[in-house]
């Protein structure tokens, strides 16, 4: 994939379109103020919240292309590709960019918490779908960061705070929006949780554990089209569990009904993947807090009734 611009620094893709730039680390882009601008497939090296009203038609964005109309908000870390490839037409956008470099956040609570913001991590077509409350909060927050910018008059630690602050508050809303956006998507009928459970089924039923071993969190969030981030936020928001957790349970569920028909413990293991008899017996009695064989042979176990049976088969 052929890319037209690098964005090594927060300032690169405003000086490409001819925007204002405050600061070195930080760059904000209001692209209602640019004018139309020509399209760029671009390779950052930077972090990059896109809040417009509509994007390109096949944007790329993550793995995949973007295909929504409406407007929304796209994230992007350092080392992915986005955008859409110089076609020499111009467009004019409306919303807001927030372009800031690694090392302004290196040792700050943004770089603590960057883990728990997955959606930098989400591909195509799992772009937030803001409300328009939504939107007037983020794009309010993006113009006070860019008047803190214009005050700062470059790197000034006491402004480099206050900005961070600002950069933390936006990342901090983007995830509250987000968790909005997957309990709508399971209130919608949980169209994926229950693909995702057919789609357990069809695995076993078609024998894939034989050549694949045990089903995996990317296997099932590559079958339903989502990245593996994106779609483990959508179960653990409708589930309270992760999606390694409903697959290991999955398996425990269906390895205790083998085992109740008569299979041998290694024999399960087998149908149900695994590569050796002893990771089956650990991971299920991690689940079931017994082990196969003890499992089984409570099974097999006549209970002594309440009636005062003496064990020799008489009432």
């Amino acid at each position: 994939m052929k890319t037209d611009l690098y964005i090594n620094e927060a300032n690169d893709y405003a000086r490409d379109i001819g925007a204002p730039t405050w600061h070195p680390h930080v760059s904000v882009v209001h692209y209602d103020e640019v004018g139309a601008i020509r399209h760029t497939l671009n390779r950052y090296n930077v972090y990059g919240l896109f809040l417009q009203r509509e994007f390109p038609e096949d944007l790329t964005y993550g793995v995949g292309r973007y295909h929504r109309g409406g407007g929304s908000l796209l994230a992007l870390a350092p080392g992915q590709i986005g955008g859409k490839s110089d076609d020499g037409t111009r467009r004019q956008y409306h919303g807001w960019v927030l372009l800031f470099n690694h090392h302004f956040i290196h040792g700050s609570e943004i770089e603590r918490r960057m883990a728990s913001y997955r959606f930098f991590a989400y591909n195509a077509n799992e772009a937030l779908l803001l409300t328009p409350g939504e939107k007037r909060v983020l794009a309010g927050l993006m113009s006070n960061v860019r008047e803190e910018l214009k005050a700062a008059h470059g790197a000034d630690e006491s402004h480099d705070e206050i900005i961070r602050d600002y950069i933390l508050l936006i990342l901090d809303y983007c995830r509250r929006f987000y968790a909005r956006q997957f309990n709508d998507v399971a209130a919608a009928g949980s169209d994926i949780l229950s693909r995702f459970q057919q789609l357990l089924d069809d695995y076993y039923r078609h024998g894939l554990q034989r050549s694949q071993g045990l089903p995996s969190v990317k296997y099932c969030a590559g079958s339903l089209c989502l990245s593996p981030g994106y779609f483990g936020d959508i179960v653990r928001n409708a589930l309270g569990e992760s999606p390694r957790d409903y697959i290991r349970a999955y398996i425990a569920r269906q390895a205790k009904s083998l085992l109740l028909s008569g299979m041998g413990v290694t024999q399960v293991a087998e149908q149900m993947g695994f590569g050796y008899p002893t990771h089956f017996t650990r991971l299920f009695k991690q689940i079931t807090g017994q082990t196969p064989s003890c499992f089984q042979n409570s099974t097999r176990q006549i209970p002594t009734t309440a009636g005062g049976n003496n064990g020799n088969g008489d009432e």
